[in-house]
């Protein structure tokens, strides 16, 4: 795309388009997405993910995937698997950059050795508790460690046998030598290499010295020729270093008569933060060790393993964070824009059903017991080509039990004994007559139903009204679903919410697990579904009529039975709550 094709509408599209202006790289726009595999991904990392794609596919530009795989203790093949499955799902395609940092500890190795041989790096002998002491703090300058004078010969000899495995793991460390008394901490001789005898998930166990991240973050960018570094504003002070790191490795190579390195660009873009959730990755830990969640894809969570669980579409998620915008200044997103926006793609694409939660008996003692009738029902009316289905219509149905009330309030428009309601693309229904327990009968479960509950409706429909329009122009106030009791399908439907009840729930007093919701989870057992819905195939989306969107869960092809997710409801409740009670749920 051109300078003139792209409109401004960020700070960081507007460096492109001057950077393209003056020709800067060459014409390039060549960007990253460098998770680190220590972990799972969360909707924060899809920020960054569409950010670094999405530029690069606005530009005709590449974005590479890359791994920074700088740390064996903390990585595994199980996170790399994931985050390729998510930024796959998310819809981008890296086509054959599939990168590394671990594809480059040679050359960074090489890079070390050039830096030591100029005088900008020193092998020290400190612990890890004294370097930490002696770095000083941010009222205190830091002082010299009394190593760091060592002479270039001594320093690559150290580093050679640090490299053969000569050293136990913290018995040295390779350092760059900067200014220990510098304003910004990083710039106090960070170290770039430790040693730890530990196998790669890449490399295995060919090293047992390995880069720190703030060595290697920024050489790999050099390597891979990336233009446009685009990271969030917790590196904004470590930018400095990384400059330091490649301006330092060009003067080692000037004066050696080598050709410098590449120095892409680091620019800064505010995080995404959300309300009713926490964005910390220890802190997800800590809900998934402490059982607090089923695990990383819990659709609770905001992973985004999670939200695919829960049945997000992922253009939902490119959406959302479209609208969201790329800034320089930290906010706080509403959690509610996100469900919005879920709501309108799903209001488009999603196909209609009938389910019924809360089953209530209804028998229509004027229509034939062995009769069935197969009747026209729109699968999505926001898409005329999506057609229509054929949904059975019999003597018994379900509807749901709060769809009925013996003795309703002034304003309760459903049904009623006595009134007349549309059941959705069949008749208009009129209850008779209302059957109650007498204390001696059981639910589906086995279960006693307590006496004087209403287990049973029975009524009549008007057989001029098929289709659900009266012939003679009289009007019901209610529309109600349906499920025909004899071709129902059994269902569990899990009512999944916001996991927190506060806003902010680490900027509330006491710990943030104090504030989970404890309604955030509901598993209703007792569904029944149309049978269309058994042939869907676990991940499809749809909506449940009147009750909101939902989705298959994966584990019904492995428990064999349906289990359905609710995606979210139509409409956002939490909103109702806090305008009603002037309170936050």
């Amino acid at each position: 795309m051109s300078t003139e094709e792209n409109e401004r509408t960020d700070f960081i599209r507007d460096i492109i388009n001057d950077d393209l202006r003056t020709n800067r790289w060459g014409g390039r726009v060549h960007t990253r997405f460098p998770p680190e595999p220590n972990g799972y991904l969360h909707i924060g990392h899809a920020k960054s993910i569409c950010l670094n794609f999405g530029v690069a596919n606005e530009y005709n530009g590449k974005c590479n995937l890359r791994f920074d795989d700088t740390n064996p203790m903390k990585e595994e093949q199980e996170y790399i698997d994931s985050i390729i499955e998510d930024v796959r799902w998310l819809g981008f395609d890296w086509e054959d950059r599939l990168l590394f940092s671990s594809d480059y500890f040679e050359q960074m190795y090489q890079y070390a050795v050039q830096l030591i041989e100029s005088g900008y790096a020193y092998v020290d002998d400190l612990t890890g508790e004294q370097i930490k002491e002696f770095r000083g703090d941010v009222t205190t300058p830091g002082k010299d460690s009394p190593f760091r004078d060592r002479s270039p010969v001594e320093n690559l000899e150290l580093l050679f046998r640090m490299r053969n495995g000569e050293f136990t793991d913290g018995a040295k460390v390779l350092r760059a030598k900067i200014d220990m008394t510098h304003p910004n901490m990083n710039m106090r001789d960070p170290v770039m290499y430790r040693i730890l005898h530990a196998t790669h998930p890449h490399t295995g166990d060919d090293w047992c010295i390995y880069p720190m991240y703030d060595w290697a973050h920024g050489l790999e960018d050099s390597i891979e020729g990336i233009t446009h570094s685009l990271c969030t504003l917790e590196f904004e002070n470590h930018r400095p270093l990384y400059d330091w790191f490649i301006d330092a490795i060009n003067h080692a190579r000037t004066n050696t008569g080598l050709i410098p390195i590449h120095h892409p660009q680091q620019t800064e873009f505010a995080r995404l933060n959300m309300t009713y959730t926490v964005m910390s990755k220890r802190k997800l830990f800590e809900l998934v060790e402490g059982n607090q969640v089923t695990g990383w894809d819990d659709p609770r969570m905001p992973s985004i393993g999670g939200m695919r669980r829960r049945g997000y579409p992922p253009e939902a998620i490119r959406e959302f964070l479209s609208r969201v915008g790329v800034a320089k200044v930290n906010s706080t997103i509403s959690f509610g824009l996100l469900e919005s926006v879920v709501r309108e793609v799903l209001n488009k694409t999603a196909p209609r059903y009938m389910g019924v939660l809360d089953p209530l008996k209804v028998v229509i003692e004027n229509y034939p017991e062995e009769q069935t009738e197969y009747l026209d029902a729109v699968n999505n009316p926001e898409d005329p080509s999506a057609g229509t289905r054929k949904v059975p219509f019999s003597r018994e149905l379900y509807i749901e039990r709060g769809d009925f009330m013996e003795d309703p309030p002034k304003k309760f428009f459903r049904l009623t004994k006595g009134r007349e309601v549309r059941l959705r693309y069949a008749y208009f229904f009129t209850c008779t007559d209302v059957m109650k327990s007498d204390g001696a009968q059981l639910d589906t479960q086995g279960n006693l139903i307590p006496e004087g509950e209403i287990i049973e409706l029975r009524g009549t429909i008007d057989p001029l009204t098929k289709g659900g329009d009266s012939p003679d122009g009289r009007r019901v106030k209610a529309t109600l679903h349906w499920v025909s009791a004899e071709h129902s399908l059994d269902a569990e439907v899990r009512l999944f919410d916001r996991l927190f009840t506060v806003e902010n729930p680490l900027g509330e007093k006491g710990g943030f697990q104090e504030f989970i919701n404890p309604e955030s989870l509901k598993v209703l057992v007792n569904c029944t579904i149309e049978p269309t819905i058994g042939q869907l195939e676990p991940g499809e989306r749809f909506q449940f009529e009147r009750l909101g969107y939902f989705c298959i869960d994966p584990d019904s092809e492995q428990e064999n039975r349906i289990i359905i997710n609710r995606i979210v409801g139509l409409r956002d409740s939490w909103a109702k709550i806090k305008a009603r009670t002037g309170k936050k749920k």
